[in-house]
């Protein structure tokens, strides 16, 4: 049984180490939205380019992160995080380093790679280290530091862009890395499936108890990704190539559901969809996190292109929303225990909705405290509303035992939603390449894309208000209480009476 003590210097270790492995990855899904105009112009590259740019490092992120816990399952946390952490911190260097477009999406496809690695060890590190009297605190503790970090990311960003400049954005990961690595070496204590009743397919990872990883799996949930990406960001084009490869991405997916319906040990076992409601709020994390994944990657370019904001103000009047959820999403959490997630998974999407179509008032004349601040204080209200509520709802939908793994699911559901969102709303909204450098032509996109995101954020209402029923008493409840990323739900690992299950 774990016995790190919160209060002991050991305890203090670990809980700086994780946070700052957890808080590059977060950094990273948020600060480079700020940054793309001007990546645009130093790079002379074009909307498809900046698409790609947010969406390679989204794609290895949602492919890898269930077989990223299971590496830490079975060759050890510590040591799978510590790879994450150096990996993430290289191909940040490389991002920074990158002469052309091609190059810095090449290593921001690795930097996903290394976001998968350290993304779940963090929090795993932190459940099978400490006493079970203080696992809870400390995990509050790391969610409420990873959310004050994914807080300050657009206003770092910012500043780097204006300052130094936006290579720095990457840059800024070398040097926590250079402390976070020998933090974790020296004072983690290591821990892997050896320490666990839990096997990597219960904990998210595609791995069972003989040790064998779903590595097929992986490859084809990734590739099927991949290629729909490219189909929907290259179809402007309409060329044979894009028809080849959005046939190719679908044959991939069903590929994909066959082997994990005939593997022993699949990295996302299908039977986990026999719970209807655990099917159904998985659908509203689409909806959602689509929406949200497409209003943060153009909002900050509106923010600069039309009303003519520096990167800094536009990180900045961003912060709203992430501070409403700092604030209030462990007292959002509580409701939803008394009243039920129905109504806040119904009422919390339609306000997401308002605030975005409020977002139509933001055009080249707008004012913050008139136009901009309200459209974010609603969309940020929507998203404490529903935040906490989805993820006790996908935690009690299953079986304790597979608590983990309902959580790995959701969170890449979620990641896959963006990169989608990310991919399709230029297309659907008719964003030509060079649209980010045309105020007017950006702008009128922009509106479009708000009501389509609009739209789908009420599907998911109406789906949650069809779907979602009360949770059984006694189910698994979150650990993380207070969060703060906008773009992916919580992380939440497997726990049976104070030990690793």
């Amino acid at each position: 049984m774990p016995d790190v003590r919160l209060a002991s210097p050991q305890g203090k270790w670990i809980l700086l180490t994780t946070v700052l492995g957890s808080s590059m990855a977060l950094l990273d899904s948020t600060v480079v939205n700020v940054a793309l105009p001007a990546i645009g112009r130093d790079l002379d590259a074009d909307l498809a380019a900046l698409q790609w740019t947010v969406n390679a490092y989204m794609l290895t992120l949602a492919g890898l992160i269930l077989l990223g816990g299971s590496l830490g399952d079975r060759y050890g946390r510590r040591k799978v995080f510590v790879v994450g952490v150096v990996w993430f911190a290289a191909a940040s260097l490389l991002c920074g380093l990158a002469p052309n477009a091609g190059v810095l999406v090449a290593a921001r496809a690795l930097q996903g790679v290394g976001g998968a690695l350290l993304t779940p060890g963090s929090l795993a590190l932190i459940q099978a280290s400490f006493h079970p009297d203080d696992r809870g605190r400390a995990v509050g503790l790391w969610s409420g530091f990873g959310g004050v970090g994914a807080a300050v990311g657009p206003f770092v960003g910012g500043w780097l862009v204006d300052g130094p400049g936006w290579r720095w954005v990457f840059l800024l990961n070398v040097p926590l890395a250079l402390v976070c690595a020998p933090i974790a070496v020296r004072h983690v204590p290591e821990s892997d499936g050896g320490t666990s009743r839990s096997s990597g397919a219960e904990s998210g990872g595609g791995r069972a108890d003989h040790g064998r990883f779903d590595v097929l799996g992986a490859v084809l949930g990734a590739l099927a990704l991949a290629l729909v990406t490219y189909a929907l960001i290259e179809a402007r084009s309409g060329s044979l190539l894009v028809a080849v490869t959005a046939i190719a991405g679908v044959a991939a997916g069903v590929a994909f559901v066959a082997v994990e319906k005939r593997r022993p040990d699949p990295m996302m076992p299908l039977g986990i969809f026999a719970s209807r409601q655990f099917t159904a709020v998985n659908l509203v994390t689409l909806c959602v996190y689509g929406a949200f994944g497409g209003f943060f990657f153009l909002g900050a370019v509106q923010l600069q292109v039309v009303v003519g904001y520096s990167a800094l103000q536009a990180g900045t009047a961003l912060l709203p929303t992430t501070v409403l959820m700092l604030l209030f999403s462990a007292r959002s959490g509580a409701l939803a225990d008394r009243i039920g997630p129905r109504i806040p998974l119904t009422v919390g999407p339609l306000l997401c909705a308002a605030g975005m179509l409020l977002m139509l008032r933001v055009g080249p004349d707008a004012s913050y405290l008139a136009d901009i601040l309200p459209a974010l204080l609603v969309l940020g209200t929507g998203m404490v509303a529903l935040v906490a509520p989805l993820t006790a709802t996908v935690l009690g939908s299953v079986d304790a035992s597979r608590a983990g793994l309902a959580s790995g699911i959701n969170n890449a559901a979620a990641r896959a939603a963006g990169l989608i969102a990310v991919a399709a709303l230029p297309l659907v909204t008719g964003m030509g390449e060079e649209a980010y450098r045309s105020p007017t032509a950006f702008d009128n996109a922009f509106g479009r894309a708000m009501t389509v995101c609009a739209g789908v954020l009420v599907l998911g209402s109406v789906v949650a208000f069809a779907t979602v029923r009360s949770l059984p008493p006694g189910c698994r409840r979150p650990e993380c209480r207070t969060y703060g990323a906008v773009l992916s739900p919580p992380l939440e690992g497997e726990r049976t009476r104070g030990r690793l299950s």
